[in-house]
């Protein structure tokens, strides 16, 4: 195939020229219908928005593959059958490519997000999550009626895979009843559905039935709020805000790790850290000074080293959401105050080898948002933040899936960037090919139904046909008389949503 310009590419955006022009044809050959078919695409109102296409499930060869490893990138060729990646070719493959300076990084994860646990928030969302080459998420506190919509949406070929979290525990005064509810007060706190409320040891066991029969996808998560501030209890404006007492969350935790469940404490404060830790959670997803909505002294943020290497003893996660801050739109030198906490934070937590997983907790924004905010933080070395983003927390939210990995046996997932994120992190921003579990992701049907046909390849040289031009003409009837391609037709237009694994 002739490539006569740079104009087409896989997103219909132009292919940067520095691109080989051996890959240039594989992913023109690859992807081709997706451009060309954009002016038929459009007038059946498809294209950019249109909803992700899993391909059926390909045999790769990716040649001169140069891929990130959690420490540094590596080079070799790598191959794809039944999903997983394998140490040998295929017998059979339908995708061959030589990968020339382009990059493949496992795709991102979001520890802690809430914008897909309603069928709104999953049609608003849910693709961009793929844009931006989110494959894995926690959704931590929704609502069982919302959360049985999208859950059947989930763990598709062409969706992410979501882990949803219903067991939401809060006090009867506790966040998130303020955001919830248009009216907060103790009437309205009581009728509602969507939290659990226990304000004392003693009401746990009444309270437990209920909490265990939202815990079905294995978490609870629980609130701490400024627990360290009684006198926040008596003040109106606060309903709605605060959480559960310490003695409160420790029975809970308790109750819960005897039926091997897992605890997620949401914190605002250092004291709520400590608080969490001494009651034995499993998670605590915010790291203190993600928000400081009372104005706070910034060191009330500020972790102990010692809470530190007890989370890391404990083998307690934290979640960091730094992408979260600006949300609150705190002035200028506060901004800039909790920004230097956040690093200390994260340095006593490394220094403790602590565990940390990415999550940002931004309601319009994914992990590809948390991911730049701790680059532009400064507080953890590129490697080790594109590890966590990419093999750490996905392992976390999939803990009996191989995720985040190369070597026979993963999960064959990644995307394939036009150059090494280690270097250039904006690399992140637009994926030239998404695959998931060996199937290509793609915005347009056809090019998912056709990717199963014969294979594209510039690893292999074209074969010359014998005989001048005479036998090219032969050898072309020929190839047209083949009536093989109807098989291997119909096959690629089964379903795209059947299910990977």
């Amino acid at each position: 195939m002739k490539v006569a310009s740079p104009a087409i590419s896989l997103n219909c955006q132009p292919l940067p020229v520095s691109i080989p022009p051996s890959l240039r044809r594989a992913l023109l050959l690859t992807l081709a219908a997706t451009c060309l078919g954009l002016g038929q695409a459009a007038a059946q109102g498809t294209g950019a928005d249109a909803p992700y296409e899993a391909s059926a499930p390909l045999s790769w060869e990716l040649k001169g593959a140069r891929w990130f490893d959690g420490r540094q990138i590596q080079r070799g060729n790598l191959y794809i059958e039944g999903g997983v990646f394998v140490a040998r070719k295929p017998a059979k493959v339908n995708r061959k490519m030589d990968l020339r300076g382009q990059v493949l990084v496992p795709p991102l994860a979001e520890a802690h997000n809430h914008n897909l646990q309603t069928a709104w928030g999953w049609q608003q969302f849910a693709q961009r999550y793929l844009d931006e080459g989110v494959f894995y998420a926690a959704m931590l506190c929704g609502d069982p009626p919302s959360v049985a919509e999208v859950r059947p949406l989930a763990d598709q070929p062409a969706t992410p895979d979501v882990n949803f979290v219903t067991a939401c525990v809060t006090s009867s005064d506790g966040y998130p009843l303020a955001t919830l509810l248009k009216d907060a007060n103790p009437d309205t706190a009581r009728q509602q559905q969507q939290l659990v409320l226990l304000d004392t040891p003693e009401q746990l066991e009444a309270q437990w039935p209920a909490i265990r029969e939202r815990a079905a996808g294995g978490m609870i998560r629980a609130v701490l709020a400024h627990h360290e501030r009684p006198e926040l209890r008596g003040r109106p404006d606060m309903f709605g805000r605060l959480g559960l007492s310490p003695e409160t969350l420790t029975a809970l935790t308790r109750r819960a790790h005897a039926d091997r469940l897992t605890v997620a404490a949401h914190v605002e404060s250092a004291a709520d850290f400590d608080a969490a830790l001494a009651a034995g959670v499993d998670w605590i997803v915010h790291l203190p000074g993600y928000a400081n909505p009372l104005g706070d002294p910034p060191e009330r943020f500020l972790i102990s080293q010692e809470s530190a290497e007890q989370a890391a003893r404990q083998g307690t996660v934290v979640v960091t959401t730094v992408a979260a801050t600006e949300l609150f739109q705190p002035a200028p030198e506060m901004l800039a105050a909790l920004r230097t906490v956040q690093r200390q934070n994260l340095a006593r937590l490394q220094m403790a080898h602590a565990k940390l997983l990415i999550g940002s907790d931004v309601f319009m924004g994914t992990a590809l948002a948390e991911v730049k905010a701790l680059d532009q933080l400064g507080a953890l070395p590129r490697p080790e933040l594109l590890r966590l983003a990419t093999r750490d927390t996905p392992r976390a939210l999939f803990p009996q899936r191989r995720l985040g990995c190369f070597e026979p046996g993963c999960e064959a997932s990644f995307l394939l960037l036009l150059g090494d994120p280690l270097e250039d992190l904006s690399h992140l921003d637009q994926p030239l090919l998404r695959v998931k579990q060996g199937r290509l992701l793609t915005q347009l049907a056809q090019v998912a139904a056709a990717s199963s046909l014969a294979s594209a390849s510039t690893a292999d040289p074209p074969k010359k046909a014998a005989g001048g031009k005479k036998a090219g003409k032969a050898g072309s009837k020929k190839q047209a008389a083949k009536p093989a391609t109807s098989k291997p037709a119909a096959k690629a237009n089964r379903p795209a949503s059947a299910k990977a694994r």
